[in-house]
Order: C-alpha cells, then sequence, then structure tokens
C-alpha cells in the first residue's frame, strides 16, 4: 500500500486511534458539561451557478455559525456554570441537497475535498471555540474520485479529526455499502462505524434518517458509543413523528445520550423555508427529552450531559440494564441468512441516477417478496 494511500486511510480512521487510549480519555474526562444542538439556517447552494459561488456561500456560513457558536457559548456559561464543550451542526448545512442538479454537477459543486480549505476552515472553527463539533456535509475523496459521499466528521477542540463516519443508508447518493468490497479493501472494517473516545464521552454519529434504523445506532454502541451525534434535515410537527419516536427508541434500547441537530429552515430553494425546522434536541438514555427546540434559527437546544451517571447505570445490575442483557449470538443466523439491499450497487464506482436508485430498491423488494419476508397484495 502507498504512502499516499496510508495517510488516507489515517484520515478515514481518525477516530480509531481514539479508541485504543481510553485510560488516558478517563483520566482527563469531563464528568459534565453543556452540549448544543445548533438549529441554524442552511442557505442552499443550488443558488449557485458555479463551485467558485458556492464555496463563498460556504465560506460566509461558517463565519455566521461560528458566531452563534461564540454568542451560545457566553451566555450558557453566565446563565448556567458549565461550559458548552459539544456542538452538533444540522445536517449538510453548508449546502442543503440535490435538486436539479446532477448527481456530477453536485458532487463538483457541493462536495468539499476531505482535506481541504474548507475542511482546514471547520477544523480552525473548533479549535478557536474550543468545542468538539459534528459537521454533516458532502465530502469527496481521491480513493473514489468520481462519487461523493455524506459524512460526519467530528473535530476536537484542538482541530484534531476524530471521528469520520460516512453514511451508510442513503436512497440516492452513494453510500461504502454501494461500493463495499473495494472500500473494505481501501479502508478497512474500522471505517465502516467508527467512534472517538474523548474526554466528554465516546462519542458515535448517524445521519439523518439512519435513526430510523436501529442496526446503525447498535453497531456504533457496540463499540462503545456513549453519545450519538445526530446530524438531520427533516419536517417536524408539533406532535411526534417517525424519526422524534426513534431517537427516543434509539437512547433507549442503547443506553446513550442522543444529541439531534435539525435545520432552522433551508433558504434558497423553491420550497418554503421553514418545511425542516425546530425538535432539535437532547434525549437522555431513559428516553427523557432533556430539551427541545422550537421553530426558527435557535441556541436553544442546549443540555448538560452527565456521563459519568451514564457509565455507572450501563455497570448497574437489574432489569433496567439492557446493554448487558443482549443475546447477540441468536442474532447471528437470522442477519446471515437475510438477503435485503445488496452491496456494490455500483461495482464500476460511477454515479447512477434516481431511476436505477428505485431499480434497485424494487429488486430488493421483489427478492423480499420471493423469500415469503413480504407478502403481495392480492
Amino acid at each position: 500500500m502507498s504512502s499516499l494511500s496510508l495517510s488516507r486511510r489515517a484520515a478515514i480512521c481518525g477516530g480509531i486511534a481514539a479508541t485504543v487510549s481510553s485510560g488516558a480519555a478517563k483520566a482527563a474526562g469531563i464528568a459534565r458539561y453543556k452540549t448544543l444542538a445548533l438549529q441554524t439556517r442552511c442557505d442552499a447552494v443550488n443558488q449557485d451557478a458555479n463551485k467558485a459561488d458556492a464555496r463563498a456561500r460556504m465560506r460566509r456560513a461558517l463565519k455566521r455559525i461560528e458566531g452563534e457558536i461564540a454568542s451560545a457559548q457566553a451566555f450558557y456559561r453566565g446563565y448556567s456554570g458549565y461550559a458548552i464543550k459539544l456542538v452538533v451542526l444540522p445536517e449538510y448545512y453548508l449546502t442543503a441537497f440535490p435538486l436539479r442538479e446532477t448527481r456530477e454537477e453536485w458532487r463538483d459543486k457541493a462536495a468539499i475535498a476531505m482535506d481541504g480549505a474548507m475542511v482546514d476552515a471547520i477544523r480552525a472553527m473548533a479549535q478557536r471555540r474550543g468545542v468538539y463539533l459534528c459537521s454533516n456535509h458532502y465530502e469527496r475523496d481521491p480513493s473514489f474520485p468520481d462519487l461523493y459521499f455524506q459524512a460526519n466528521v467530528v473535530f476536537s477542540d484542538s482541530g484534531d479529526i476524530v471521528l469520520r463516519y460516512r453514511r451508510m443508508i442513503s436512497l440516492y447518493a452513494p453510500t461504502p455499502y454501494d461500493v463495499w468490497d473495494r472500500y473494505l479493501d481501501t479502508y478497512g472494517e474500522d471505517a465502516i462505524f467508527p467512534v472517538a473516545r474523548t474526554p466528554l464521552g465516546v462519542l458515535g454519529t448517524l445521519a439523518s434518517e439512519e435513526i430510523l434504523y436501529p442496526e446503525i445506532a447498535r453497531m456504533h454502541v457496540l463499540k462503545g458509543a456513549e453519545i450519538l451525534l445526530h446530524p438531520t434535515s427533516e419536517e417536524a410537527a408539533p406532535g411526534l413523528t417517525v424519526k422524534d419516536i426513534s431517537r427516543r427508541a434509539r437512547a433507549v434500547e442503547n443506553m446513550a445520550y442522543v444529541v439531534s441537530a435539525n435545520s432552522g429552515g433551508i433558504y434558497g430553494t423553491p420550497f418554503p423555508a421553514n418545511s425542516t425546522d425546530a425538535m432539535s434536541k437532547v434525549v437522555d438514555w431513559h428516553g427523557k427529552v432533556l430539551v427541545e427546540a422550537g421553530f426558527g434559527e435557535t441556541m436553544t437546544a442546549v443540555a448538560t450531559l452527565d456521563i459519568d451517571e451514564l457509565r455507572e447505570a450501563r455497570q448497574n445490575t437489574g432489569l433496567a440494564n439492557v446493554l448487558s442483557r443482549l443475546p447477540m449470538r441468536s442474532f447471528d443466523s437470522a442477519y446471515a441468512r437475510a438477503q435485503h439491499y445488496a452491496p456494490n450497487r455500483l461495482k464500476d464506482r460511477k454515479m447512477q441516477g434516481r431511476a436505477q436508485a428505485l431499480a434497485a430498491q424494487r429488486a430488493t423488494i421483489e427478492r423480499l417478496k420471493e423469500r415469503g419476508v413480504l407478502t403481495s397484495t392480492p
């Protein structure tokens, strides 16, 4: 393997080194601190004609967001005495999502280099604010030059990348599963569901609709994740939504905190701006909502995390300790036999359009019908 390939592997697996030094993390741990699910607006790059204009819009967004984080830090430190140490930003907060653009156009305009100037700007922001920062953005990878991935990247308070998770479930955007064999060969299994052991606790991430899939959260928790960071951009409602129910379920079944940041509206698209707004929240391991934001741009989704209390609960005996009572081996054969969505959809590592993505989904549905997992309607 070339030195360049090794450096890229290290960039993807940034959080893996942190998973080894758990003793040092515990020694320097912070028992209680504030976390912020920043419900900030998204200024869509769909309105930009070229890459240069899109990058300028992204830089303006970062400057605005840094000011919002700084304001929240000053306010809550003065209000409660606890410092904001962990910040989660909404899904694709720099760009919004592709509309009329082809997959190739979106890759070139909206996906940033995994080790380029925009990442350096986010890195510097985390360092200046002294926070662990979870950024969800589209990124390009030199190992897969014709694709882009949606990534959750966690930056430490010193600006280091400690975790990079590529979204595993997406109907239209490429995922590691779509190039599964090549991805494993390039980065190894440790890069699929990485966690980071930090002084704030063990961090894991998932993106948007992945909150609906128990396996995604569970895979991070099986590696030790205590806090699930969830950038999202979703429809909100005064009552419970499917994703909101799932946030609470993932917290309870994994005995983990969930910190979920939704958009404060998406501007610059044909859609009503506040179609994705509200419901940013922090949920504890009992499924209790510690704080929830209303509609609009707001810093009010701030809560205190108590990692020592969570760790104590995870080590207690009794019915409530669901993690210690999982009969994992009993699930092995069913998962091994299941033939749901097939890997390596993009064998040539080239983009496919909407029609091809839906055709692959239809093929999975037909296969499940043949196996008796789904029952056809009359």
